[in-house]
Formats: C-alpha cells, structure tokens, sequence
C-alpha cells in the first residue's frame, strides 16, 4: 500500500468515526470534542454553553463528513460519488436535538459547573 492510500483510508476512517454515519461512537469521541469545544465559551459565560456545544457537536459531524468523503473520494476516484448531504445533515440535526435534550435534562452540564463542585 502506498502512502497516499494510506493517508486516503486514515481521512476516510477518521471522517467515519468522526460523521454522523458512525452513531456508535458519538458519545466516545463527538460529544467529549464539543464539551471540549464548549468549555472556554462557557468560561466567557454560563449561557454560551449550550450554544457552542451544540456547533461544536455540529463542528465535528461536518468535519467527518468532509474528511470521509474526501478520504473515499481518494480511494475510488474511478466510481461515482454517492454522497448524501442532505440525508447526513438531517441524521445530524436529529443527532443536535438529542444532545440538546440531554443537555437541557441536566445529564450534561457546564464545565465551569463540574469546576464549582
């Protein structure tokens, strides 16, 4: 295997674990990401919590995709993209909303809230 497939199959593995098409993995690598994206907006204030958590969540799905069609697109240059935007933004939207609920329960809260303790 030569370095560019190499390097395409590690975007493209990356993208998956990272897309919205692996639902598996969300909570081990997603969601820790966008607290982790949240944290120094809520440090600015406690109401920017939410907000950036949900973009970062955002963030990482969008970064998945584009890494995962990018690292395929390099893998099967011969055969057509069959790549659905809209279906990946509507399992990513559905995906918002359940970390919103979550979020809003209190089963996940600020980082400056776990600081306080």
């Amino acid at each position: 295997m030569n370095k560019r497939r190499l390097s395409d199959v590690i975007l493209a593995m990356t993208g998956f674990i990272l897309s919205p098409l692996s639902w598996w993995n969300d909570m081990l690598v997603n969601v820790p990401l966008a607290y982790l994206f949240s944290w120094p907006f809520s440090a600015m204030h406690e109401q920017l919590f939410v907000p950036s958590f949900i973009i970062g969540y955002w963030l990482t799905n969008l970064l998945g995709l584009v890494m995962l069609h990018q690292g395929s697109t390099g893998l099967l240059k011969k055969q057509p993209d069959k790549f659905s935007f809209k279906s990946s933004f509507i399992v990513s939207l559905i995906y918002s909303a359940l970390i919103l609920i979550v979020v809003m329960l209190g089963w996940v809260e600020s980082p400056t809230e776990y600081l306080n303790r």
